[in-house]
């Protein structure tokens, strides 16, 4: 079992940063692969990009490439998502998943957390 945590999220400003933050507990969490993930109302989650167990690898999508970045201290059981340039459509529910493989579907992810708001002002 995995129980994921999200913080951070806040309101800014269009062009600001915000960093998100997403902490894992259980004695195995370091061995998943985790995810970053976004539902604005009236909308499917989305994909935003994905790190390997050991932080050496990520993917990210095509909407956010450039612009967000993933990382994992798993010494601290912490997954971030750093996102700059902040746009008002970046405004949404961000959630961090688990998975056991190296997935793209929400579908696909085991844990989740609760989520974490983040509105980005124009």
């Amino acid at each position: 079992q995995v129980q994921l945590a999200e913080s951070g999220g806040r309101l800014v400003q269009s062009g600001g940063s915000l960093r998100l933050s997403c902490a894992a507990s259980g004695r195995t969490s370091h061995l998943y692969v985790m995810g970053w993930f976004r539902q604005a109302p009236g909308t499917e989650r989305e994909f935003l990009g994905t790190i390997n167990s050991s932080g050496s690898s990520t993917y990210y999508a095509t909407s956010v490439k450039g612009r967000f970045t993933i990382s994992r201290d798993n010494a601290k059981n912490m997954v971030y998502l750093q996102m700059n340039n902040l746009k008002p459509e970046d405004t949404a529910i961000y959630y961090c998943a688990a998975a056991a493989l190296w997935e793209y579907e929400a579908s696909r992810y085991d844990y989740w957390g609760q989520g974490t708001q983040v509105t980005v002002s124009s």
